[in-house]
């Protein structure tokens, strides 16, 4: 062959494109551990639990990456007390490979976020946490995992409601640019630099939807915040979102096949595994550090409270504090948040500990004086009132700075003066008053 018919095929060789490849990947995921180290009420989860069945899931996987879609902290008496760090720490025992940051990760204030971030030893990102210069709150606002001839970019987000879901004060200068917008931008950049991007996003069921139908440039997502799992993977013209129960109680495994190509996945398997200690033997290290940690606070939160004759449902809950509102203040309403209330209220001896669950933050009970034509219709109910009467209404100094939103008082403008201190504190002397909760 003439030498530069030889050149030229040899060109030609290597300017061909690559032949398209599927490999293989799989997602372990979990979403709003909260700070449950030990399992639930209902014996579901803890950390140790949830440690074993990771390390069983990742046995003998190539292929395998590890994610949190956000909220590691805020739930529990040793997150509270000691401000999550506790949490974190025994969080890096699981073995992630990325997360994203939920908004009870700020509970206690951006610079103890800051000191998460710089516990963690795997990358938390997010892409739309900016202050009023631009700059990012994590570090980066993705990562790009190489795993089985891959490379996976984990993309964070956090939902647009994260004003609406802490005072003021936490977040000072922080906000959110534009989850959806923010997300289509990355994900449309990260397309040269990637095989598959995934979307690790704290965000709520609207937006999970709206990105799963109207953002090709995001072909998987894993989500959290809501809380509760979905029973089957969500999908859209070939895009896939994933999410499961909060509270350790289930882990993910999304199995998918990567056509490198489109960079997209072309088939996916995926369930959700129950943690259940009754068949589950606790991982000895992550066993040891809970035991600790938990020993830290046993003395502050292990004491006897009162009896209730019955279990109390969350709504249930709701309604206890809000009496206990009404009964320490004197006031004459009351209101409490439905998310504010963390967990139900077994039957039989409460503990402390039992207040810290319904009550992890470190809210404040604040009082005013209203009109009661100014009273929102959410707390007056079906009382009868006088429009021109004086009223004194509690609520949680959170409730007070997000008046607006459908879940407080859906109003604007209500001032509350007097602060007569920390709820838990409030519904601890209440409960010890009452004895028996019936």
């Amino acid at each position: 062959m003439h030498p530069f018919r030889r050149l030229l095929a040899a060109c030609l060789l290597l300017c061909a494109p690559l032949a398209a490849e599927v490999r293989s990947l799989t997602i372990l995921h979990v979403n709003d551990l909260h700070a449950r180290l030990t399992p639930l009420e209902n014996g579901h989860g803890g950390f140790a639990y949830l440690a074993s069945v990771i390390k069983h899931e990742r046995e003998g996987c190539k292929d395998c990456i590890l994610v949190h879609a956000g909220d590691v902290a805020q739930g529990t008496p040793v997150s509270t007390i000691f401000h999550g760090l506790p949490v974190f720490e025994i969080a890096n025992l699981l073995g992630f490979d990325a997360a994203c940051l939920g908004n009870h990760d700020f509970d206690y204030g951006w610079p103890q976020t800051k000191k998460f971030i710089q516990t963690a030893n795997y990358p938390i990102v997010t892409a739309n946490i900016v202050n009023g210069r631009g700059e990012l709150f994590t570090p980066k606002p993705y990562v790009i995992l190489k795993v089985n001839g891959l490379r996976v970019a984990v993309l964070g987000a956090m939902t647009d409601d994260l004003h609406n879901l802490s005072t003021p004060k936490l977040l000072e200068d922080w906000h959110t640019l534009p989850a959806i917008a923010t997300v289509r931008k990355y994900g449309a950049q990260l397309r040269n630099e990637s095989d598959l991007v995934v979307l690790l996003a704290h965000i709520t069921p609207d937006e999970e939807v709206e990105i799963l139908h109207t953002a090709p440039e995001i072909p998987v997502m894993i989500t959290g915040h809501a809380h509760r799992g979905i029973d089957e993977a969500s999908s859209y013209e070939g895009r896939i979102m994933v999410r499961v129960k909060g509270y350790a109680e289930e882990l993910g495994r999304l199995e998918l096949q990567v056509d490198t190509e489109k960079k997209a996945p072309i088939g996916f398997t995926w369930k959700h595994i129950l943690i259940d200690p009754k068949t589950i033997q606790p991982d000895p290290e992550v066993a040891r550090a809970v035991k600790y940690w938990e020993g830290e606070v046993a003395s502050r939160v292990d004491q006897p409270l009162a009896v209730a004759k019955r279990s109390f449902t969350r709504p249930e809950v709701k309604k206890l504090i809000e009496q206990a509102l009404r009964d320490e203040t004197g006031a004459d309403f009351a209101h409490m948040n439905q998310g504010g209330v963390r967990d139900i209220l077994p039957a039989g001896q409460l503990l402390v500990r039992h207040i810290w669950d319904i009550m992890p933050f470190d809210n404040r009970v604040v009082v005013g004086k209203f009109k009661g034509r100014d009273l929102p219709a959410v707390v007056v109910g079906d009382r009868k009132i006088d429009p021109d009467a004086e009223y004194t209404l509690a609520v949680s100094d959170f409730t007070a700075a997000n008046q607006s939103t459908a879940e407080n008082l859906r109003t604007t403008g209500l001032k509350f003066p007097e602060d007569v201190g920390l709820m838990r504190d409030l519904l601890i002397d209440w409960f010890r008053k009452k004895k028996v909760i019936e």
